[in-house]
C-alpha cells in the first residue's frame, strides 16, 4: 500500500513505520551490527515497542517521522527523524542491517527522508554521529549535512551536523 508519505527511489520503497513492521523493527533494534552505533544502542522488544508507539505517534502530530526500508519488498533497515530526547531538535537516523551495507543503501535512503522532511515544512533537520564513525560521517556529508558543533559524550567527541533549507 503506498500512501502520500510513502518515498520510492530508484531502488528503495520507504513507507511510514507502522505496528505491522513491529517485527521487522524490533529484530533490527536488537541487533548489534545494526543498531550497537546508535542513540541508546541495541534494545529489548519491550523498548522497541515503546519507540514504536512513539514513532507512530510523532507522524500523527507532526506529518514527517520514521520510515521502514525495503529493497525489492525484503525489510533491510530504517530512516527518518524523530525527536532528539537530547533537545536538539529534529534528528535524521538511519540504521541498516549489516549484510545491506555497502551498496549506498543507507545514502539514498538519509536523503530521501531528508528532503521529504524538508519538503514537508521542516526548515532545520540535525543528526549526530560519533567522530569515530566515519560510515556515517560519510553519508551526512555525502547527504549535504554539514558540521556545526560538537559535543562530548561517554568519553567520544559527537559531531552534530545540520541541514537548514528555506
Amino acid at each position: 500500500m503506498l500512501t502520500a508519505r510513502s518515498v520510492r527511489t530508484g531502488r528503495l520503497m520507504l513507507q511510514p513505520v507502522t505496528w505491522r513492521d513491529m517485527d521487522d523493527m524490533a529484530a533490527l533494534k536488537a541487533d548489534g551490527g545494526a543498531f550497537g552505533q546508535m542513540l541508546g544502542g541495541v534494545c529489548t522488544r519491550q523498548k522497541a515497542e515503546q519507540e514504536m508507539a512513539d514513532d507512530i505517534a510523532f507522524w500523527a502530530c507532526h506529518r514527517v517521522g520514521i520510515f521502514t526500508i525495503r529493497e525489492q519488498d525484503r525489510f533491510v533497515g530504517m530512516t527518518g527523524i524523530h525527536d532528539r530526547p537530547d533537545g536538539r531538535g529534529f534528528g535524521l537516523r538511519f540504521a541498516l542491517y549489516p549484510w545491506a551495507s555497502g551498496r549506498g543503501i543507507a545514502r539514498e535512503a538519509a536523503n530521501a527522508a531528508l528532503n521529504f522532511t524538508h519538503d514537508a515544512g521542516v526548515k532545520r533537520i540535525i543528526a549526530v554521529a560519533k567522530e569515530s564513525n566515519l560510515a556515517s560521517r560519510t553519508i551526512l556529508g555525502g547527504i549535504g549535512m554539514r558540521v556545526y558543533e560538537t559535543f562530548p559524550r561517554d568519553g567520544q567527541t559527537m559531531l552534530v551536523y545540520e541541514s537548514v533549507r528555506g
